[in-house]
């Protein structure tokens, strides 16, 4: 399975890490000596089953992008990017979109994810990773977890849709992006005994799955992935800490 990536990267720098960098836009953030969204771009070019990657930011990012990369200006939203981006591929292969804040992706967390969508057949694919797996990996790092019946999960910062998927479900992506890190207001759209099953931590993961295909109108398949490095963003100062103490130790991470 061939597939076509848009990294995310034109949110400006104008929250908790405006504190620490100096830097326009949270992209361009440097980690050991790199811009983060840099070691994003290197993990999808080091994985065969991506075809094109676009990235969508500021184009004063240009010069500081890895050679070749394709840069489309970005717009006023998150979902804005999404389809500027979208609009820039052929629309052929399905599209995974990746934010540029998480600098500890590598080739094998990308391979992995795609290699267990490729045996599903589904229009939309979203990475979930336990609690158990992430704390093992980043005991330090605060994520928002959501407790089902097979266990307690965060989500991750990649998603992986056909075009048709992505064009069609606009107007409930603008809202499950806002409410991404607030689990019982997306508990909400699914309606009242999705809400109470919540609270109660009596949702499966069959039925968030089937209700959010209804929601959509498209088939919707939730990954568990045991990498940890596709939800770790980088968004508070302790989180850049953290990634610079990674880095450092471990080189250029390259991926």
């Amino acid at each position: 399975m061939k597939v076509d990536a848009i990294v995310l990267a034109g949110a400006p720098n104008s929250g908790k890490l405006n504190d620490v960098s100096s830097e326009e836009f949270e992209a361009m953030i440097p980690v050991n000596g790199k811009p983060m969204v840099n070691y994003v771009i290197e993990a999808l070019k080091s994985s065969d089953r991506i075809e094109n990657i676009v990235v969508v930011g500021s184009q004063k990012m240009l010069h500081r992008l890895p050679p070749g990369i394709r840069l489309v200006q970005s717009g006023e939203t998150l979902t804005d990017n999404i389809f500027k981006g979208l609009k820039s591929l052929d629309q052929e292969n399905k599209v995974m979109l990746v934010t540029s804040d998480i600098p500890f992706i590598h080739k094998e967390a990308v391979e992995d994810f795609l290699h267990r969508c490729a045996e599903l057949e589904s229009d939309i694919y979203y990475p979930i990773i336990s609690r158990e797996a992430n704390e093992q990996v980043y005991p330090d790092t605060v994520r928002t977890y959501v407790t089902l019946k097979e266990g307690t999960f965060t989500g991750g910062n990649i998603l992986l849709a056909t075009p048709e998927a992505l064009i069609k479900s606009k107007e409930i992506m603008e809202q499950v992006f806002l409410m991404r890190k607030k689990p019982w207001q997306l508990a909400r759209m699914f309606g009242f005994v999705f809400v109470v099953k919540f609270f109660l931590r009596q949702l499966s993961l069959g039925e968030l799955e089937k209700r959010a295909s209804k929601i959509l109108g498209f088939t919707s398949t939730a990954i568990i992935s045991p990498y940890p490095e596709i939800g770790t963003d980088v968004d508070k100062p302790s989180d850049l800490e953290l990634a610079e103490r990674v880095m450092n130790v471990s080189g250029s991470k390259e991926a």
